[in-house]
């Protein structure tokens, strides 16, 4: 089973969501991504590279950037935003991948 660490971002970017939209964001994390964190499905798959997150989880308009740290088990939550249409926004910023 993988550890979830979150870093000081993304504790920052959950704090901006709704208090019910964090709840639904922490239960797919835990479901998820504490088992196989590696392994591509309909709700999580590996990005091209860039600078803020190898793999994204994607919980309805919701989206997880994480790194696997697979020597130690731990699953490193980088950035937590969410999409409208092909736009992504963390902390109601329009960011890019």
């Amino acid at each position: 089973m993988f550890e979830i660490e979150l870093t000081q971002e993304a504790l920052g970017d959950l704090a901006a969501l709704k208090k019910n939209e964090q709840i639904r964001v922490i239960d797919a994390i835990e479901a998820q991504l504490k088992h196989e964190p590696t392994g591509e499905t309909r709700s999580r798959k590996r990005l091209r590279p860039n600078e803020v997150a190898e793999w994204e989880l994607r919980a309805g308009k919701f989206r997880v950037f994480y790194n696997i740290s697979e020597a130690i088990e731990m699953v490193r939550i980088e950035a937590v935003g969410f999409k409208i249409g092909n736009l992504l926004f963390i902390r109601n910023k329009r960011r890019e991948l």
